[in-house]
């Protein structure tokens, strides 16, 4: 998942902006330059976990280099949370959502994920 993703992801249930992001993996290309006026984002930069308006100089030239391939996002408003599998945010309805496959994710980044996420976390976590 690219960190400029953050700009404009908000939670699908009650639509709260911004997201808390949590990374446990990434991928770097060094190659990838931006091309476009910077900054590349227009409200939040998830990358330095703030607004874009009190940046000084935006990071998009390290930015832009690199992915999410693991971790996790954060609603501070409903504590929801959506797992980043595979460079891939899995932003599902709770309905949508298997019980199984979550709770394994989980268990595997434990020691990473917030201990609210944890035992409060929505709609599974470890205590339910």
């Amino acid at each position: 998942m690219k960190y400029r993703l953050m700009d404009i992801l908000a939670c699908p249930m009650c639509k709260h902006f911004h997201l808390d992001l949590y990374v446990f993996q990434e991928k770097e290309y060094p190659k990838r330059e931006p091309n476009g006026q910077l900054p590349l984002c227009e409200i939040y930069c998830a990358y330095k976990n703030t607004e874009v308006k009190s940046l000084e100089s935006p990071p998009c030239q390290e930015c832009i280099k690199k992915e999410v391939v693991e971790g996790l996002l954060v609603c501070p408003a409903c504590n929801r949370w959506y797992p980043i599998i595979d460079e891939i945010p899995r932003m599902l309805p709770d309905k949508l959502r298997k019980r199984e496959s979550e709770l394994e994710f989980l268990e595997k980044y434990k020691s990473k994920i917030p201990q609210k996420v944890l035992e409060s976390g929505l709609p599974f976590n470890l205590k339910s």
